[in-house]
């Protein structure tokens, strides 16, 4: 499996062979564009030398914040964007044993579980956490049973709703066209 969605090869790696990167990627994409969010994680890693829970957990708060304002910019608020990213990254160590993967592997979950065990996380709200799991199904190959209905409307088949439905080029063309019509339809209602 090879994630496609930032562009960047060494970044979409990145996500395609590290869970918790991909969840860091998740947690980022909100109020900046999907690739920016999902680069993130690699931005992180090359600053800190490693990415993992504890580090990031336990990385000096002040110098985190700097980190994320580094040119370029993780993210265009980096400071509640890093302490997010310490808060998941502390919720992944203390609750997970620092392995992001137990959140759908530990006790074999079915898919509402590993909804609700998403939706507690710091940072992941119900949207988010169905995002999510539409995402471990439909490019990470983690399909719990009922993992399409748990995803909602992101869970559908040939859908281009979110970031779970970016496999190239083209599908990130529909994608943002989706996006772009939701939006304008709710300004007009």
């Amino acid at each position: 499996m090879s994630l496609h969605i930032t562009g960047d090869a060494a970044a979409d790696e990145l996500l395609s062979t590290d869970p918790f990167a991909l969840m860091i990627g998740m947690l980022l994409d909100q109020q900046i564009a999907m690739e920016t969010a999902f680069e993130g994680p690699k931005k992180i890693l090359d600053r800190v030398g490693a990415l993992d829970a504890h580090t990031l957990a336990n990385y000096d708060p002040e110098a985190f914040v700097e980190l994320f304002r580094q040119t370029p910019a993780v993210h265009r608020y980096p400071g509640s964007m890093a302490a997010r990213v310490q808060a998941l990254s502390a919720a992944i160590e203390s609750e997970w044993g620092g392995d992001v993967s137990q959140l759908w592997t530990r006790d074999h979950p079915d898919a509402p579980t590993l909804l609700k065990r998403l939706e507690a996380l710091p940072g992941f709200g119900k949207q988010k956490a169905r995002i999510f799991v539409a995402l471990l199904g439909k490019q990470y190959g983690v399909t719990p049973a009922g993992w399409r209905e748990a995803a909602g409307p992101y869970g559908e088949e040939g859908s281009f709703r979110s970031v779970a439905d970016i496999v190239d080029a083209d599908s990130l063309t529909r994608v943002r066209e989706t996006k772009r019509a939701a939006k304008a339809a709710a300004k007009q209602a």
